[in-house]
């Protein structure tokens, strides 16, 4: 009896961890916040409540059976619920920090504090309780992460006290901060490439875009040997931006780009265009502020109010640096960029108008620090694109599947619509963007229209808005495809009759939380 007993905590205890592990990876998708999680919990009861999750409800039966075959038939449902939650490969990992250590920690004290009440109750008390840890793995992770809020906030501070206290020991060093709502990571890397000439520089890598992100570059990865140190910062909230500048006190900013992102937690534009302005006001004097000229929302922020220090607008139609003669094919785009009396023909391997955009900051803040615009040359011959946004792959796909904005979104379908191919569009649409989301969507469905020639639509959120663009501005339905899976999106290009040439774009793919 005491062995069946044990066997049915220990199924539990299976199934609680395995399910925790996925619940964990999905706090941290949502930085660890708990009325984000709390909200992603709400909106995804579906994967929350489903006939794999909810197994142990039926252990409500198990209890009118004698005891002694209720923990093994409560133990046999269980653990084929364990093997049911095993965690599929994300298209993001779970990343086990410190943090997640941490949390691992205490989601496990918890479950053998219920567990361990349960082997002391007498055995429909102890069903009961283990049907309910079963079914309640989100609730614990929550908990856990509640519980250990106190301490990551004074960690957390810890790491940002130690990392401002390396920063002043180095001012000799340059500090440069990007921020926007798309082309922050590229046009990082980007700078970084053109700098790299001439100086020794670091960078905050991947996406590595918050406080924490920015403090672990630092305390990790700053040496006396750099000159210049790169960090871009993202926002999803108003005031993630100043807190970045708090810490690193940039010289020099650039805003690639302001737009309708992350509507569901910005709630307006206007928050938007504050929050990403916040690296402006941060700026002294004796720094510069880079902006893209062609942003019409940061051409009336500026005719707003000007930052404390000088602006070079840069861009293709708008700015002191200037791009001209655009001219893109499959090897690239060839393009000029005159900078006062200054001109230089660039050739480089990357697709679109915003990329080169992009560039075109970075080749004004490399200028402005000393580099002439003849030594870029070569440097900008050697760019890649960033791997997923607009990256030509050799079997004819551009891979833009990196999570996707509305001008992020139109930038790569002019990119397309450029191809003398057949053009196809693989796309589950846009996420994150509020009330917004449905009328956005529907909204670059009709831009598609013309810019393709058949539309693969993923997912059943997205995929009727997106269709019903399409369809207002004319493209035939039978060259619309709806399917559920990326993967299902992918086999039925199989279906597509092919002619010629095919170009296929896969814009955006939805993060593991979505």
């Amino acid at each position: 009896m005491i062995i069946a007993k044990i066997a049915m905590l220990l199924c539990a205890a299976l199934n609680v961890a395995l399910q925790a592990v996925y619940f964990t990876h999905m706090l941290q998708l949502n930085s660890y916040r708990p009325e984000r999680y709390r909200k992603w919990c709400a909106d995804n009861d579906k994967k929350i409540v489903q006939v794999r999750t909810m197994l142990p409800a039926t252990l409500i039966l198990a209890m009118f059976l004698p005891e002694l075959y209720s923990y093994i038939v409560s133990a046999v449902v269980l653990l084929i619920t364990a093997l049911l939650n095993i965690p599929k490969k994300a298209k993001k990992p779970l990343v086990v920090t410190a943090r997640v250590k941490r949390l691992f920690v205490t989601e496990f004290l918890l479950a053998a504090i219920i567990l361990t009440i349960c082997y002391f109750l007498v055995y429909l008390r102890a069903i009961g309780f283990s049907c309910v840890l079963s079914l309640t793995p989100f609730v614990l992770v929550g908990l856990a992460n509640y519980i250990n809020l106190p301490l990551e906030k004074a960690i957390a501070n810890r790491y940002v006290q130690d990392a401002r206290h390396r920063l002043k020991l180095r001012p000799d060093l340059t500090v440069i901060g990007i921020t926007g709502s798309y082309g922050k990571t590229s046009t990082k890397n980007f700078l970084h490439a053109l700098l790299s000439v001439r100086y020794n520089v670091l960078m905050t890598p991947e996406s590595y875009n918050t406080t924490m992100g920015v403090v672990r570059t630092i305390r990790e990865r700053l040496r006396p040997s750099h000159q210049v140190f790169i960090a871009e910062m993202g926002a999803k909230n108003v005031g993630d931006i100043k807190e970045i500048c708090d810490l690193v006190s940039p010289q020099y900013g650039i805003i690639t780009s302001v737009s309708e992102q992350h509507l569901e937690t910005f709630k307006t534009i206007d928050n938007i265009i504050a929050t990403k302005f916040e690296l402006a006001d941060a700026l002294k004097e004796n720094g510069c502020l880079f902006a893209c000229g062609d942003n019409l929302h940061i051409q009336n922020r500026l005719a707003q109010k000007q930052p404390l220090c000088p602006t070079v607008l840069y861009g293709l139609q708008n700015g002191e640096v200037r791009v001209t003669d655009l001219q893109v094919s499959l090897a690239g785009s060839t393009f000029t960029v005159s900078v006062g009396n200054e001109e230089q023909t660039f050739t480089t391997k990357l697709l679109g108008a915003h990329n080169i955009q992009n560039l075109a900051g970075c080749i004004a803040v490399a200028h402005h620090l000393g580099i002439p615009l003849s030594e870029m040359v070569y440097a900008v011959r050697l760019l890649k694109p960033v791997e997923h946004r607009l990256q030509l792959l050799p079997n004819g796909y551009i891979d833009d599947a990196y999570n996707s904005n509305p001008a992020g979104f139109r930038g790569a379908l002019d990119v397309l619509k450029q191809f003398d191919a057949q053009r196809v569009l693989v796309t589950p649409g846009m996420v994150e963007l509020g009330e917004r989301q449905e009328a956005l969507n529907r909204e670059l469905g009709a831009y598609a229209a013309d810019c393709c020639d058949f539309a693969i639509l993923v997912g059943i959120k997205q995929a009727p808005p997106l269709k019903e663009g399409l369809l207002s501005a004319g493209f035939a339905e039978e060259r619309i495809l709806v399917v559920p899976t990326l993967n299902e999106g992918l086999q039925m290009l199989a279906q597509v009759p092919s002619k010629g040439t095919r170009i296929v774009l896969l814009e955006n793919d939805l993060p593991d939380n979505f």
